[in-house]
């Protein structure tokens, strides 16, 4: 579920100061292992810090909601119903070669199905040359995986049928599907 969101945070640090970004990655299995790979711009200082961090951090937020405790059956306190994922793994700048595949393979996945696709090979070479001087690709090598999810999982029966009830008339329809796919 979570790695087919395809938007994250990518957190280093610098001089014990931590530096998030916001961007858009893909997931690859390469042989045995798996790779996160993205770019960002050149004037962004984070990828400078890829090479002096052992571990990089990449946060996939999955949907979230608010669930108002006055949905339950007997008094409690309003929690936050939530999925997301911690990848953990070291950080690799691309050369140029993977950055091209990289960009040609994002470009199709959110082009292709369009009336008039916006695709690597039907852009001008001086427009690929300019846009590729500023910015800067990388891969992940991911060693480490941690889900975690609060989905009202300590909620009996008919709490639980409430809160999707709830959640799907108040339009948070992600939350809701994610907790009956939990079923």
């Amino acid at each position: 579920m979570i790695f087919s969101i395809s938007f994250a945070i990518v957190v280093t640090s610098t001089n014990e100061k931590p530096i998030a970004t916001h961007i858009p990655v893909s997931f690859h299995q390469v042989e045995d292992s798996y790779v996160i790979t993205g770019h960002m711009a050149i004037g962004n200082p984070q990828w400078k810090t890829f090479e002096e961090n052992e571990k990089v951090l990449v946060i996939f937020q999955g949907p979230l909601a608010y669930i108002s405790s006055s949905w339950y059956e007997k008094e409690s306190v309003p929690p936050w119903n939530y999925q997301a994922v911690h990848v953990y793994g070291k950080a690799v700048l691309l050369e140029k070669a993977e950055l091209v595949k990289e960009l040609t393979t994002m470009l199709e996945t959110y082009e292709s199905h369009r009336e008039q696709p916006v695709l690597w090979d039907t852009l001008s070479e001086e427009l690929l040359e300019k846009q590729m001087k500023g910015i800067v690709g990388f891969k992940i090598i991911i060693d480490e995986v941690q889900a975690a999810f609060k989905l009202s999982q300590n909620r009996h029966e008919r709490d639980y049928a409430r809160i999707v009830e709830k959640l799907e008339a108040e339009g948070e329809v992600e939350m809701a599907e994610a907790m009956k796919e939990r079923l």
